[in-house]
């Protein structure tokens, strides 16, 4: 096989990972109406661990402490993003979540500003500016011309700032560690977390049917462990800026599915807001490379 047809599957690959990703806004929001957000999560990332853990046990034979100190770092910033991720999604719609959810995508440039000193460039402020404006029309009532943040929205724009966090800790990391070691490794730390919440803050319940254990299996296979294993093998086949923009379609599938699946109202506004945000995303992640080839 070519390199030319290598990379048409691994874009293949990555767009069925972003639907993975965008279903899953669908997915746990109906699941949310019958088991806990802290229990669900415990039980998802357990089982992913559990997984992961038999697939890659060959990493964990020379793993050192630097390693565990590493994994433990990005396993908080994990849990604390879909901790409030999954609470705030019972408060909120998964079509508004999904676009909101990824404006972590432009704050990483800031937090990167903070780490290392380095200054966002103009792709990252456009972007910036266009994700207040996409928040904003987002939210926006059409009635009053006042903003209707509820605290759904709140928790996924503070879930979209653990997340940033976590993707910057994790460039930092994998530096010197092993990237698969680190991702098994915090999604352990993240289950055990989960299970401590859950411990404290809820109820552990196992006592729910079908309806709830399909949707359990789902996120634990598709947007857990398999777009984990096929991400990191298709971006050896294709560029960084093309990965950016397949994923980025994640938010774009969540609004469909909960049209679709949900019946999700989505207003002129709203529209407005999702596609000033996606394009945010686009120019942050890209920096219109795509437009602009260098010769």
């Amino acid at each position: 096989m070519n390199n030319k047809s290598k990379g048409i599957y691994a874009d293949i690959a990555l767009l069925f990972v972003a639907m993975c990703w965008g279903a899953g806004f669908v997915v746990l929001k109906d699941a949310l109406d019958t088991i806990s957000p802290l229990n669900i999560m415990a039980i998802r990332f357990t089982l992913a661990f559990i997984i992961m853990a038999i697939i890659f046990k060959s990493k964990f034979r020379e793993i050192k402490m630097s390693d565990l100190k590493a994994g433990i770092v990005i396993g908080v910033f994990l849990f604390l993003g879909f901790a409030v991720q999954t609470i705030g999604l019972k408060y909120t719609d998964p079509g508004k979540q999904a676009f909101l959810t990824g404006t972590n995508v432009v704050m990483v440039p800031f937090l990167v500003w903070i780490v290392y000193k380095k200054m966002p460039d103009k792709y990252s402020l456009i972007g910036a500016f266009l994700t207040l404006v996409g928040i904003v029309m987002l939210t926006l009532k059409s009635d009053l011309g006042t903003l209707d943040i509820n605290f759904g929205d709140k928790l996924t724009l503070l879930c979209a700032v653990m997340y940033a966090c976590h993707i910057v800790s994790v460039g930092f990391f994998t530096k010197k560690h092993d990237p698969i070691l680190l991702a098994t490794l915090q999604i352990g730390v993240a289950s055990l977390l989960f299970i401590i919440s859950t411990l404290i803050f809820e109820e552990v319940s196992f006592n729910f049917g079908f309806n709830v254990t399909w949707r359990i299996g789902y996120l634990v296979i598709f947007p857990t462990v398999a777009a984990f294993i096929i991400q990191n093998v298709a971006q050896k086949n294709t560029t960084a800026t093309r990965t950016g923009i397949i994923l980025s379609l994640e938010a774009v599938f969540g609004a469909l599915f909960a049209v679709v699946i949900n019946k999700e109202e989505f207003t002129s506004k709203m529209i407005i807001g999702c596609v000033l945000i996606f394009c945010a995303v686009i120019i942050t992640e890209t920096k219109l490379s795509f437009i602009f080839h260098k010769k």
